[in-house]
């Protein structure tokens, strides 16, 4: 066939019907869904910062100085105590013991039975006060035979001295020899030594008699009963009836270091009596005041101390036989020094300092020089006297801080300290 006709040719066309392409994704399902999504985070975010940012200014405001909204600063209450000029001792502190003058425990010089106790414990007596009766009838009974003795003997003595004159008379007239006078005189002589031994034996059953009642030899206080009535007791033994120690007055036996023996001895050969004071145990009640009474008589090489003991009245019974105190011995005094409350004394890594308060209420923090301490006041330089300082509410002071005084309290002058 031509080609030419070919192209004259119907054409003829055959379809092939294919299934339909699946339809495309609708853009309002997961698309429209995640962007809503998005949406919600936008605004909430946008909704912090609004609330963050009106929040910080808010903050901002009211920390921002504002003489109509800001309240002013709140001053700092303090007790206050104003710097005086006067005189501080200058003390050594020990570790004593109380010690009575005297303690007598007591026994018996007889023997016999115990008939009374006249004594209640814990009981002041004085000296000659009966304390025990120990029974004293056969003392008496031995007094009783020693008077009937020496009445034999002295009338053996008066005939033995009758026959002497006798003898005497009768050798003027040569009537005897004159050995017979003689050997009356002996007899005579030995007479008189028997009633003077009579006598001893009277004597000594007086004696006896007054042993049996036991009485106080000092002035003091009983302790605790040791023996009760009905009990025999020996003048052998070794074991007391009752012990007495004397209270008023006691001493206090302390050591100190022998570093301050030159500055002790020194004040002992002015003749001036160094002042002791007593403290308790924790150093704040002070119980009785005394003076120096002596010092040992040498050094113990083991511990480098010396013993010292001082006398105290101890009228109030305040001090006790081997209680432990504190004592403190004045050894000189400082005149003229500015004085404040040792409360007032603050320290820290720089040494010593006080807080001042200025006229105008404000805290300064002043560093000090800190000299002797007498319990409740120091000696300090840095200080004039007359200016005030405080003596707490030190955790909140600082340098330059306002302050106000407390309620009720005020300004109070600190103790001084004199030589006695």
């Amino acid at each position: 066939m031509d080609p030419n006709q070919t192209q004259n040719l119907p054409q003829t066309t055959t379809t092939t019907t294919a299934p339909p392409p699946p339809p495309p994704p609708r853009r309002d399902e997961h698309p429209a869904k995640g962007g809503t999504r998005w949406i919600w985070i936008l605004g909430l975010a946008a909704l912090a910062i609004v609330a963050f940012y009106f929040f910080h200014k808010r903050q901002a405001a009211t920390k921002t100085p504002n003489a109509a909204a800001t309240p002013a600063v709140r001053a700092v209450p303090v007790v206050t105590a104003a710097a005086t000029k006067g005189d501080v001792g200058v003390y050594i502190n020990a570790l004593g013991t109380v010690t009575p003058v005297y303690t007598v425990t007591v026994t018996s010089r007889v023997d016999g039975e115990i008939i009374t106790v006249n004594y209640k414990e814990g009981q002041m007596v004085r000296k000659g006060d009966v304390l025990i009766e120990i029974d004293p009838r056969p003392y008496q009974v031995l007094l009783t035979q020693a008077e009937g003795q020496y009445a034999h003997d002295s009338a053996v003595l008066a005939e033995a001295r009758i026959d002497r004159d006798r003898y005497a008379a009768a050798l003027q007239r040569n009537a005897i020899a004159k050995q017979q006078l003689d050997d009356q005189e002996q007899v005579v002589l030995q007479d008189e030594g028997t009633v003077k031994n009579d006598q001893g034996q009277i004597d000594n059953a007086k004696l006896q008699i007054t042993y049996s009642h036991i009485t106080a030899p000092i002035d003091g206080r009983v302790g605790l009963r040791l023996v009760d009535p009905g009990n025999i007791v020996r003048a052998a033994a070794t074991t007391g009836l009752v012990v007495i120690t004397q209270i008023s007055p006691i001493t206090v036996i302390f050591s100190v270091a022998e570093d301050y023996l030159p500055q002790i001895q020194k004040q002992g050969k002015t003749g001036h009596a160094m002042p002791v004071d007593a403290f308790d145990r924790d150093q704040k009640i002070k119980l009785a005041s005394g003076t120096l009474l002596t010092l040992d008589n040498e050094v113990d090489p083991t511990t480098g101390t010396v013993k010292l003991k001082a006398i105290f009245p101890n009228k109030d019974e305040s001090l006790f036989p081997n209680q432990f105190v504190n004592a403190r011995l004045q050894v000189d005094t400082e005149h003229d020094v500015t004085l404040i409350p040792t409360a007032a004394v603050q320290r820290n890594a720089q040494g010593a300092f006080v807080y001042v308060i200025k006229p105008a209420n404000t805290a300064e923090m002043r560093t000090i020089t800190v000299g002797t301490s007498d319990g409740n006041s120091v000696a300090v330089q840095g200080v004039s006297p007359g200016e005030v300082v405080a003596i707490n509410g030190f955790d909140k002071l600082q340098d330059g801080a306002k302050v106000s005084v407390s309620k009720g309290q005020g300004q109070h002058k600190s103790s001084t300290s004199s030589t006695p």
